[in-house]
C-alpha cells in the first residue's frame, strides 16, 4: 500500500508545482494598462473622424455646375478644392454658410444656408481686425472661360465641426468679396447674390 500512497502525493506534488510555476508571457503593468484605457476614446474618436467632405454645387436653376472637396490631412489641416464653371470672369467671393441647406427657389437665392460659419463669433473678412468668420476661403478665381479654381490649406476648422446637427454648406457669390466688410446691403464682404450652393456630406 505504501508505494501507492506515494505515487498519488507525488502526483499531486507535481501537478501543484505546474500550475503555480511563473508564466512566461509577463503581465501588463497597471500603467500600461491605465494607458491603454486612456488611449481608447482618443483611438476611437480619431478612427470616427471624416477624411474628407464632398458637395455638388448647383446654381439657383438646379443645374450641376462644379463640385467642392475638403480633405484632412495627417495633422488634421484642412485642404480645400473647388471647381466651378458657367460663372462670370474674375473673383468670386466664396464661404461655408452655417446650415446644410440649399433650397432652390428661394428668395434670396439659398437663403436657407444662413448666415457665415462663424463658431467664434468674430467679424467677417482676413483683413478685418476684428475677424475672421472661420467659413471666410480667399476668392474664386474665374478665367475668361468661366472655369473657376480655388486650392487653399485651412487651419480655421476641422472637417467633424462641419457635420454638426444642421450641417454645413458652401456658397458661390456673384462679386468679389473685399475680404474686409463685415456688413452691409450687399452682405459680408460685399460679395452679393448666392449663386451656387452645395451640402458638404462626409465620403
Amino acid at each position: 500500500m505504501l508505494p501507492r500512497v506515494t505515487l498519488r502525493v507525488t502526483a499531486a506534488a507535481t501537478l501543484l508545482v505546474s500550475c503555480t510555476a511563473t508564466p512566461t508571457t509577463p503581465l501588463a503593468s497597471s500603467a500600461a494598462l491605465d494607458a491603454a484605457r486612456s488611449a481608447g476614446p482618443a483611438l476611437a474618436k480619431a478612427a470616427a473622424a471624416p477624411r474628407q467632405l464632398r458637395t455638388t454645387l448647383r446654381d439657383a436653376s438646379g443645374a450641376e455646375i462644379g463640385f467642392a472637396q475638403l480633405s484632412a490631412d495627417g495633422t488634421g489641416r484642412v485642404h480645400i478644392t473647388v471647381h466651378a464653371s458657367g460663372l462670370t470672369p474674375g473673383l468670386h467671393g466664396i464661404h461655408l454658410h452655417t446650415v446644410g441647406s440649399c433650397v432652390l427657389g428661394t428668395t434670396p437665392s439659398f437663403s436657407s444656408a444662413g448666415g457665415h460659419y462663424n463658431p467664434t463669433s468674430k467679424e467677417h473678412g482676413f483683413h478685418n481686425p476684428a475677424g475672421y468668420h472661420a467659413g471666410d476661403l480667399p476668392n474664386l478665381v474665374v478665367n475668361p472661360a468661366g472655369v473657376g479654381q480655388l486650392t487653399e490649406k485651412l487651419e480655421q476648422f476641422q472637417l467633424d465641426a462641419l457635420l454638426d446637427a444642421d450641417g454645413t454648406a458652401l456658397v458661390i457669390h456673384e462679386r468679389e468679396d473685399d475680404l474686409t466688410t463685415n456688413a452691409g446691403p450687399l452682405g459680408p464682404g460685399n460679395s452679393g447674390a448666392r449663386l451656387a450652393c452645395g451640402v458638404l456630406e462626409a465620403k
